[in-house]
């Protein structure tokens, strides 16, 4: 009898390693593509600083600036429109395909009720810097670049829109493939505009904005062609009766995604006002950030699209009923982000004047002290990244269990009070001046990934944070 229940344990524990690296495999295949698609994403973006960096440090701040506003208003909207995954992946997993139709189209009725009013904030950007304290010569050339990119601001949420409708159906190579052909796109749209080439006029920083702007427009435009012309999607009729509301769906969009968009807002808010502190000690400490935090945000795309695939995955077996599904899902995504971050960490840490010299001109004198600023930023980054990475992680897989309101408040806490309070006492209660306020950015996101590893434990363990029991796993996933 010993020997019968010895040979079924090692039976079980054998299937139980095979469904782990089964959800592994599953995990690892659909972030792939969302990884190098948020890689893709942000080369874009960095293409952009590194051009407007050769118009001279005065402009990178100025675009420095612009861009942390104007990922305040994009940012907060994305992330009402992460509820779209979350919505249409527990609905494939429950198999009620209408939902998924008319979670899709809500989820356009949502990108233009914000697209409206976040777009005349963005426009007058350069005003509401100059309210904050910004030197008004570096606020006027910022507007020049939010009046050209807000054009882009609603053709991007559609964008993210379908994105998540695709990503939730497990078919993310087609935004990978439209997004690498907006890389070069957005260089040459760059080139010609920022610099005057091709007997188009010179419009530097406002060119930037234009170029952008064309970009997410085809970005968008591209995916949309894709869903409604592909077999497999065809049949959802995604614009038919695109006018008629469904007011269920829609307030569900905002009741999940709201607090989802406010963490954004939390988490860019707190490099926003970062980049407003260090605007107040100094153009070069500034330029600086800038330089750093691009280089973080890129490392910051790893964990952000297993964040998405963790938010998928959870929300897929949520939706089937699978508990011992949903811890798998989570602690993988979890394994796989916080390994990674720890090269990123050791490249920040060793080599960062190489990072630094593919932004500015070290050969110009007037670039050097900006580069100086930056090595030493990219140090306190090191610090954090595995931080940074895990917290993302764990907010996506309590997504998938529509677990947003009480992230939001960790968040908020973590970042604000927590980041925000010791970014200013260290820069000017202890006189570190930039280093000391990313020192506080580094305080703030380990509070936030402590917090938030301990929410989702408890959610995967089946207790509430307030000490109710709504959801068990059997022991032997955990």
């Amino acid at each position: 009898m010993q020997d019968l229940n010895a040979k079924h344990e090692r039976k079980w524990a054998a299937a139980g390693e095979r469904t782990w690296r089964a959800e592994a495999w599953s995990l690892s295949t659909l972030a792939g593509p969302l990884v190098l698609t948020a890689l893709s994403q942000m080369a874009i973006n960095t293409t952009d600083i590194v051009m407007i960096g050769w118009l001279g440090a005065e402009y990178l701040a100025a675009a420095v600036l612009a861009g942390h506003f104007y990922g305040l208003c994009l940012y907060f909207s994305m992330g009402v429109m992460a509820a779209v995954a979350p919505m249409v992946a527990q609905a494939l997993g429950a198999r009620q395909r209408r939902l998924v139709r008319r979670a899709l189209r809500q989820g356009f009725w949502a990108a233009l009720s914000l697209a409206l009013p976040l777009s005349f904030v963005v426009w007058q950007g350069g005003r509401i810097l100059v309210l904050f304290g910004q030197d008004p010569a570096l606020a006027a050339r910022a507007e020049l670049y939010l009046q050209a990119l807000v054009l882009g601001f609603f053709p991007t949420l559609c964008y993210i829109v379908l994105s998540h409708f695709l990503s939730a159906h497990s078919r993310p190579r087609a935004v990978l493939l439209v997004t690498l052909l907006a890389i070069p796109l957005n260089a040459l749209g760059n080139y010609a505009l920022i610099f005057g080439n091709f007997g188009l006029p010179r419009l530097e920083l406002a060119g930037a904005g234009y170029g952008s702007a064309i970009v997410e427009s085809f970005m968008f435009l591209s995916l949309l062609g894709f869903v409604l012309l592909d077999r497999r999607f065809r049949r959802y009729h995604v614009l038919g009766r695109i006018w008629r509301p469904d007011w269920p769906r829609y307030r569900e969009i905002f009741r999940i995604g709201l607090p989802i968009g406010l963490t954004h807002v939390s988490e860019i808010g707190l490099f926003l006002a970062a980049a407003l502190l260090l605007g107040r000690i100094g153009t070069d400490e500034l330029a600086g950030h800038g330089i750093a935090l691009q280089c973080a945000a890129i490392s910051y795309m790893i964990p952000l699209g297993l964040a998405q695939a963790g938010t998928v995955r959870v929300g897929l077996a949520a939706g089937r009923g699978d508990p011992d599904g949903v811890v798998r899902a989570a602690l993988s995504a979890l394994s796989l982000g916080c390994s990674f971050m720890l090269l990123p960490a050791l490249v920040f840490w060793f080599a960062a004047p190489l990072l630094v010299s593919w932004f500015l001109d070290l050969g110009q004198p007037e670039n050097l002290a900006a580069a100086q600023f930056a090595v030493s930023f990219l140090a306190a980054a090191a610090i954090f990244q595995i931080a940074d990475g895990g917290q993302a992680i764990a907010a996506g897989a309590l997504r998938g269990l529509k677990d947003t309101r009480g992230p939001m408040v960790l968040a908020l806490i973590g970042y604000w009070l927590v980041g925000l309070g010791s970014a200013w006492w260290l820069a000017f209660g202890l006189g570190l001046g930039g280093i000391g306020v990313w020192y506080g950015l580094a305080a703030g996101l380990t509070f936030a990934f402590v917090a938030l590893m301990i929410r989702l434990l408890l959610r995967l363990r089946g207790r509430e944070p307030d000490g109710r029991w709504v959801f068990r796993p059997s022991l032997g996933a955990v």
